[in-house]
């Protein structure tokens, strides 16, 4: 372990962000303070919520055409988002309107309502039973959706997350059940009290717009349930019933009266799907009476069970997830009458094939993914089953472009329906995370999905919490990715990355999709033999069929400097320490990964870095191009860390969390930009960690080359800066 670092001590001026360092400075503390405020209403320079249509929903609601989220006039609509979780979905109400004009100013247009099913959110607390909904909560929930809905900021309701039962529910072993994962697709109670939730929830009226949610076309979108696949479950073993511990976390296997539940439903479901003989064979096989419960396959019997044998149940649990769907879609569509639209669950393991979900998924609205850039990997007490620490990988993405987060998502867009990721991130605190936004939001552009939500802003009240940042994926307080959401929202929901000239159509055959699931961990994430990964960052990729001829003869492409056919964007990758993402079209610029290195460049932006690894982004913040427009938002970041904050030996892991305030790794060298005549004259106002205006302005020195920004006087994350066009 290495020793805590000394801090050192900062002037007041360093405290609100101007720090002159020195390129020698070793550790994280040696980082000025750089914070991320939420109480500022004023006019930020670098406010993007232009973008933004206010009030959200005031032409109806969002609906789908050829393919994609519109509106109703038939023009695109298109969500960058973020999660809201937990307590951080129900703000103080005096808090509510700093959050969401913090929210709109950086070009956030959709929150998603996560983890409301719970006694700490919507859910009355010491209660009996989770059947009612405590009104103080919802009042907190009806004034955060009336401030966001009021800016311009649409909402996504999910509905069952991470609900756990009571005695009073009438649910069986509810001490044992946990939160059900599984189990909610085909007990019939736990069936019932998630249509119960919703009707409760979607009807309540909320008093400061006038309407209920059902009726409410600021609602986008509603999900019926997160990260809970059955067939993910039994692949998993979570399907035995060999439980013998309380559940103590998410994944967890279910309790033995619903595992033989499931095994009578599907030996009832058996004779309609598979001859009288076959099914006698079986029977014999699995050492059973001939007319015995045939037993479910386990983990271990996957690998030598016939394709027929393994294919069959994979049907049965993946027809309960479908019947499941639409079921649900019916009840709120023809009982509850609501009217947004409808995601099931998202595609989300991408360890294993993610099709048979999929398949199901697209029978409603959207289709969703989710993915994390190495995911912290929890390390539990075996015996308490409680959490003792974490580990990641620690790596950056950019050098890993065939694996990347938008090469994993990319395998789940279907062809004829909108394609969302609810869920992305690059968790803290991987030392490369200023990657995330830029690379996503490009990405996203160029496969042309339908939205983006980052998880998550906060897991309590963003205005209540001390300036560090507090969990792995809170937001809120990380001024390095709060500050480039501004930037995202210009690639992504402006469209200045162009889609894919070409969508490239696979269709795979039902045998294909039941089988996927054998393939082995090596053909991850795509589990398609023979699917060139660099595809995706090259065309717009889509399934056009589960019920189709299998695709095959995928011409191989160049892996080391992957180009878009828009030639808008490259991903040079050579191996570790090498790998760079250049995007350069005429709105928005970027250069994303090991920059220090020579010939660095877009069209009209230039580094000169000494910083081995960091993100910078140049984007107009008017209708002209970046050589025309009289207003640029320049970010530039690198890492970020809490005060104190220590890692193990290896980097994997944090051996002290660290304490407020963050502190920025400032970004060291020169910006050149180029291109801007005629200019007659270029500042840059640096910017604090709430987009408001720090210290003196700069005026860019020109010369021969550009307009030259040194870095390295002014701690921050972000410049707006002004041309001026006067001859």
């Amino acid at each position: 372990m290495k020793p805590i670092l000394t801090r050192i001590r900062v002037s007041a001026l360093a405290l609100v962000g101007l720090f002159t360092f020195s390129i020698a400075s070793h550790g994280d503390d040696a980082w000025p303070p750089f914070t991320v405020g939420w109480s500022a209403d004023g006019a930020s320079p670098a406010d993007v919520s232009f973008l933004l249509s206010a009030p959200a929903g005031k032409a109806g609601f969002v609906r789908v055409q050829d393919g994609h989220l519109v509106q109703p006039d038939g023009s695109r609509f298109r969500i960058w988002g973020i999660n809201a979780t937990g307590r951080g979905a129900l703000p103080a109400t005096n808090s509510a309107p700093a959050i969401a004009a913090g929210l709109a100013r950086r070009g956030i247009n959709c929150v998603r309502f996560h983890f409301l099913d719970t006694t700490w959110s919507l859910l009355a607390a010491k209660a009996a039973d989770t059947r009612a909904l405590d009104p103080d909560a919802l009042a907190r929930l009806d004034r955060f959706v009336f401030e966001l809905k009021s800016r311009g900021i649409y909402a996504d309701l999910n509905l069952n997350v991470y609900r756990t039962y009571q005695p009073g529910d009438g649910v069986r072993d509810c001490e044992w059940l946990g939160i059900g994962k599984g189990a909610t697709y085909f007990d019939a109670r736990l069936i019932e009290l998630q249509r119960e939730y919703a009707r409760q929830l979607l009807t309540h009226t909320n008093a400061l717009t006038g309407r209920a949610y059902r009726n409410e076309p600021a609602v986008a979108v509603i999900e019926f349930v997160n990260e809970n696949s059955l067939v993910e479950s039994w692949l998993q073993n979570r399907l035995l019933g060999h439980q013998t511990n309380k559940p103590s976390g998410t994944w967890n296997d279910i309790p033995p009266g619903y595992a033989a539940d499931l095994t009578k439903q599907f030996n009832a479901w058996l004779p309609g799907h598979v001859a009288a003989g076959t099914l006698a064979r079986w029977r014999r096989d699995a050492g059973v009476a001939a007319d015995a419960s045939l037993p479910r396959l386990r983990q271990e019997q996957f690998r030598t069970a016939s394709p027929e044998r393994f294919q069959t149940e994979a049907a049965f649990y993946m027809e309960l997830e479908s019947n499941f769907f639409r079921g649900m879609a019916k009840f709120l569509r023809a009982e509850v009458g609501a009217q947004s639209l409808f995601i099931g669950d998202s595609d989300h393991g991408h360890g294993a094939s993610g099709y048979p979900l999929t398949a199901s998924l697209a029978q409603l609205d959207v289709v969703d993914g989710h993915v994390y850039w190495q995911h912290p990997n929890y390390l539990s007490d075996p015996k308490t089953g409680k959490r003792t620490g974490f580990s990641i990988a620690n790596t950056p993405m950019v050098d890993d472009p065939l694996h990347s987060s938008p090469v994993q998502l990319s395998r789940t867009a279907v062809a004829g329906r909108p394609y969302t990721v609810s869920e992305v991130n690059h968790p803290f605190p991987n030392e490369f995370a200023c990657e995330g936004v830029p690379v996503l939001a490009a990405c996203a552009a160029l496969q042309d999905w339908d939205g983006i939500f980052w998880y998550s802003l906060a897991h309590d009240d963003a205005t209540a919490l001390p300036d560090e940042i507090h969990g792995h994926f809170d937001l809120a307080k990380d001024p390095v990715k709060m500050s480039q959401l501004a930037a995202g929202a210009l690639m992504f929901l402006r469209g200045d990355v162009q889609p894919a000239r070409r969508v490239v159509t696979r269709t795979y055959s039902r045998e294909q999709v039941l089988e996927s699931l054998r393939l082995p961990r090596a053909e991850a994430p795509y589990f398609t033999p023979g699917f060139p990964l660099a595809l995706p960052l090259t065309h717009a990729v889509r399934v056009a069929s589960f019920n189709g001829p299998p695709t095959a003869g995928f011409e191989p492409l160049p892996t080391n400097s992957i180009a878009s056919d828009t030639g808008e964007m490259i991903w040079s990758a050579g191996g570790k320490g090498t790998g760079l993402v250049t995007v350069d079209t005429p709105r928005s610029q970027a250069l994303i990964g090991h920059v220090a290195k020579p010939s660095c460049s877009t069209k009209n932006l230039r580094a000169e870095i000494q910083t081995p690894f960091c993100a910078l982004t140049l984007g107009a913040l008017d209708a002209q191009p970046i050589s025309a427009s009289g207003r640029l938002l320049l970010t530039v970041t690198a890492r970020v860390a809490n005060s104190g904050m220590v890692w193990n030996e290896k980097r994997t892991s944090l051996a002290q969390w660290g304490v407020a305030p963050t502190r920025i790794e400032p970004v060291q060298g020169k910006i050149i930009l180029t291109g801007l005549d005629p200019a007659g004259g270029v500042r840059a106002q640096p910017l604090d960690g709430a987009g408001q205006p720090l210290g003196q302005v700069i005026a860019l020195t020109r010369t021969a080359e550009g307009w030259v920004l040194e870095l390295g006087t002014v701690a921050t994350t972000s410049f707006a800066i002004a041309v001026d066009r006067r001859p």
